[in-house]
């Protein structure tokens, strides 16, 4: 099996894409799905949201693209207005150090608009069928030199009703060309319709896995990326972990965190893929002995790790699939001993956060970000705790006559308060510079293969606006307990050439409660 982007056979201006977004290793759908759709295969991908299949056929599109041809090569069909942006911006990340540019196109955007982009003749579209059709209709899109059709969310476009659009799109396009359908499930009409269009597929099945992870108390702290250093050395200094993981997306971050923990006066070291591996056992080794009390890990430099004690995970980026959540969380509690994760997650990354909670099937507890008066409080406790522990231990005779000479000079409360005030450690505040960077946001989906509940509990049964594409709007959302509701953006379409993420949509997620 394959386990680096590089044994994939991607080509170098992917790779260097793929690094800069993060991604140390590919997910079990990439892994399986990328190399079957280079080779130029029909592929079925069954998996769940989440799980990384944007990349899984993103890049094999990419990779065959023919950037001297002027024209759309490869179509993406998309069930929502929101997926079909998102999995756009995702290609043009991929594709970002390449000449190829995808564009969405949906309903209830100006069409003029996409009058403009069609005509600069991109390499990709990513549609919704609506729209797409309507475009056909107009003859405002030339599918003749189309090499690979995308399906993806398949189920969720036939539970829209748009089984019918999506036969007669696959109908108009040429007949040579390679075929990819992406489903969370696979009823009987979606396997019907890879019967008649797909030609010999691979079937590639990416189980859900399966969790238990009751002993760890599990919390979230909303705030920006630039906020969440001097988070995480607050948290560090009420909490005083015994050992704890910060776990990072990327090797760049792992070093900056390493450093500016270092900074600080904590005593941390970091490990990511680029360390050799005599420097990774001695990390690991002052882990263990306790010579560092903060290990600052990638996912992929932190598998296989067998260490005990360790009290507190910290995810300072979140994970890239809810697979990786669990595995990171599953590094405190063991042996049957609590522990405790705090996971940072940026506005955008909440529909992330609701797929992990899927998973887990419970909810995560949300936490106001700690400040600075928080932990000189914490600390203030501490020093009292250690005055009056000291205050009845023993061996407190030889320094009597020392303090009722004090006691001349001073009142009692006067020498208490300097004791705690001597005793209280203060915040170090040095100032720091971590890099900031972009949110992973992926498109959320249950994990039963359903689509995402509303506030209100019920099914979402959005779809794009317009051009034929119905859309069953309903009334009364309502955010979850303890948060802030999240309301689909309204404001203009992002214009050809810029990249602006769709907005979350609140609901309910489907969990046992506690």
């Amino acid at each position: 099996m394959y386990e680096t982007f590089e044994e994939l056979g991607i080509v170098p201006q992917i790779l260097k894409a793929v690094e800069d977004m993060g991604f140390e290793e590919p997910t079990p759908i990439q892994k399986a799905a990328i190399p079957a759709a280079l080779a130029g295969r029909d592929l079925i991908g069954q998996a769940q949201t989440g799980t990384g299949k944007t990349a899984a056929f993103g890049i094999p599109i990419l990779q065959r693209i023919d950037i001297s041809k002027p024209a759309p090569q490869a179509v993406v069909l998309s069930p929502t207005r929101e997926l079909a942006v998102q999995s756009a911006e995702e290609i043009n990340h991929l594709g970002e150090f390449l000449p190829i540019h995808a564009v969405p196109i949906y309903g209830g955007q100006d069409i003029n608009r996409q009058f403009r982009a069609l005509r600069q003749h991109p390499q990709v579209i990513v549609a919704t069928p609506g729209r797409l059709m309507d475009h056909m209709k107009r003859g405002s899109i030339d599918l003749s030199h189309v090499q690979v059709l995308v399906l993806d969310e398949a189920d969720e476009m036939m539970d829209m009703g748009f089984i019918d659009d999506i036969r007669t799109i696959l109908a108009a396009m040429p007949e040579e060309r390679q075929t990819m359908l992406f489903s969370a499930t696979m009823p009987a009409p979606i396997q019907e319709l890879a019967d008649t269009f797909l030609k010999e597929p691979e079937h590639v099945q990416i189980k859900a896995a399966t969790v238990t992870i009751d002993l760890i108390e599990q919390e979230y702290i909303e705030l920006p990326d630039r906020q969440k250093f001097d988070a995480l050395c607050r948290l560090l200094d009420m909490q005083e972990p015994d050992l704890a993981i910060v776990f990072v997306r990327t090797k760049r971050r792992a070093d900056e965190v390493t450093e500016a923990l270092k900074k600080r006066g904590y005593a941390a070291e970091g490990i990511h893929g680029d360390l050799s591996q005599a420097k990774r056992d001695s990390v690991i080794r002052q882990f263990k002995e306790n010579t560092i009390d903060i290990l600052v890990a990638t996912d992929v430099a932190a598998r296989g790790l067998d260490i005990s004690g360790v009290t507190h995970v910290y995810n300072f980026d979140m994970p890239q699939d809810p697979e990786s959540y669990v595995h990171r969380v599953g590094r405190t509690g063991r042996a049957g001993r609590t522990g405790m994760a705090t996971t940072f997650v940026i506005s955008r990354e909440m529909g992330q956060l609701h797929d992990i909670e899927r998973l887990i099937r419970r909810r995560i507890k949300r936490r106001a970000v700690p400040t600075l008066s928080d932990v000189i409080e914490g600390n203030q406790r501490e020093a009292i705790e250690s005055l009056r522990s000291a205050a009845a231990g023993e061996g407190l005779e030889s320094y009597r006559e020392t303090a009722e000479e004090l006691l001349n000079d001073y009142d009692s409360i006067s020498l208490v308060s300097a004791a705690i005030k001597l005793l209280t450690k203060q915040p170090d505040v040095t100032p720091v510079r971590i890099t900031e960077e972009k949110p992973n946001v992926r498109r959320r989906r249950n994990g039963d293969g359903h689509r995402p509940f509303r506030g209100d509990g019920r099914p979402r049964r959005e779809r794009a606006e317009g051009d034929g594409e119905r859309r069953g709007a309903r009334e009364g959302r309502e955010g979850r307990e303890g948060r802030r509701p999240f309301r689909r953006g309204r404001g203009s379409a992002p214009q050809e050439g810029k990249r602006r993420p769709a907005h979350q949509t609140s609901f309910k997620p489907y969990f046992k409660e506690d």
